[in-house]
């Protein structure tokens, strides 16, 4: 069950109200401090000191004149002027959270104003103390409210950057897959091409082979068409500036990933389970991916550990398991929806129909886990993909 945050109007109405209900208890303590006890006209004048403050959100200026006005005719009919003084110090602050530096000082000298005039109707017996009061009360509301607004106006400056990093961060990605995908297409149609040509060549001499070249063509094409469904998903303008590109890694691969991990100084075991065939290039390419960048965060952030990939073929899907036993099993070495190696995993399982799983182990250290269909069929029923912490 999710609880809904209470919403600012209703939270300023709630203070309103308790503002005025204070205002009141106090102005029954006037006579006992030697000012005239409150009648009807005067319990109005403190309601309307106080409630619109509800709506110092929406229009802080307006409230803000309408509760100095309340006070000052407080004030001018001989009431005890502390009484009223609580709806135009929030007030106060308020304008000085949400409106320039100029505008707030502009209403501080007018609240300071209205506190010298009560000192002066009141015939108070020390007026420097008086403006004293008035100076440093108005200066502190003033400085607490425009810290208020530093503060806001920089939260929202960060979650905004955060934001526009994490959009940056799932373009880049998602365009490295895509060019990747484009890699593997051209593949796919290098292989029909081939088969196309050794087809037509051989169609009259030997037409078993010329069969068996067409159903190859067929079985190709199907997994490019998928390979291109996917692509059109991420699909981005390519870089004509952009390097030459190496060949993309495979699974057969790994050893050598491995052995340069352990060169860096963190040793890994790897091991295989099931029998080893040959996958469609992006599925090897995504699992690739995933152990390299669970390989590079428990080498950066494991510190003294072991590794450890296991790879499982069945039937119908590839799992493939990075763990690591080392002390850095903290919820802040891979961030939430904010590191951008995690980001890459989780569109690349996305991408291919698979889940994956990211965390700390209940015994110690760190896994990795990923589970990638290896047929178009099961793809296709695959659905939604998950990622979870």
């Amino acid at each position: 069950m999710r609880l809904r945050t209470p919403r600012p109007l209703v939270v300023d109405a709630l203070i309103a109200t308790a503002m005025t209900v204070v205002a009141a208890l106090l102005g029954q303590e006037s006579r006992s401090q030697g000012w005239p006890e409150l009648d009807a006209r005067a319990y109005a004048l403190v309601a309307l000191a106080h409630l619109p403050v509800a709506l110092r959100g929406r229009s802080p200026l307006t409230v803000f004149a309408l509760v100095e006005a309340a006070a000052v005719a407080f004030v001018t009919l001989g009431y005890w002027p502390v009484v009223c003084t609580f709806g135009a110090m929030l007030a106060l602050y308020t304008v000085a959270s949400v409106r320039p530096v100029r505008t707030a000082l502009a209403c501080a000298g007018c609240m300071a104003a209205v506190w010298v005039y009560a000192g002066v109707v009141s015939h108070s017996p020390s007026m420097a103390s008086v403006f004293g009061q008035a100076v440093l009360y108005c200066s502190v509301l003033v400085w607490f409210g425009h810290l208020a607004r530093r503060t806001a106006e920089l939260t929202r400056r960060l979650r905004a950057e955060q934001a526009e990093r994490a959009r940056r961060a799932v373009a880049e990605e998602r365009g490295r897959i895509a060019r990747e995908l484009h890699d593997v297409v051209a593949h796919h149609m290098s292989v029909i091409s081939v088969q196309a040509g050794l087809a037509r060549f051989v169609f009259d001499s030997d037409p078993g082979k010329a069969r068996g070249a067409l159903g190859t063509i067929a079985d190709t094409s199907g997994e490019a068409l998928e390979e291109l469904r996917r692509m059109l998903q991420v699909l981005r303008e390519e870089d004509p500036e952009a390097p030459q590109r190496a060949p993309m890694p495979t699974l057969a691969r790994l050893g050598e990933l491995v052995d340069r991990v352990r060169a860096g100084g963190l040793p890994v075991d790897l091991t295989v389970e099931g029998t080893a065939r040959p996958l469609p290039p992006g599925v090897e390419l995504c699992a690739y991916r995933v152990v390299q960048e669970a390989l590079t965060n428990a080498l950066k952030h494991a510190g003294p550990a072991h590794a450890r990939v296991e790879l499982r073929y069945g039937t119908h899907e590839l799992t493939v398991r990075v763990t690591d036993d080392g002390e850095g099993a903290d919820p802040a070495r891979v961030p939430a929806g904010s590191g951008h190696g995690l980001i890459g995993m989780r569109e690349r399982a996305k991408l291919y129909g698979g889940t994956i799983s990211v965390g700390p182990r209940s015994e110690g250290g760190y896994q990795v886990r990923l589970t990638l269909p290896t047929t178009a069929a099961e793809r296709g029923r695959g659905g939604t993909p998950q990622a979870e912490r």
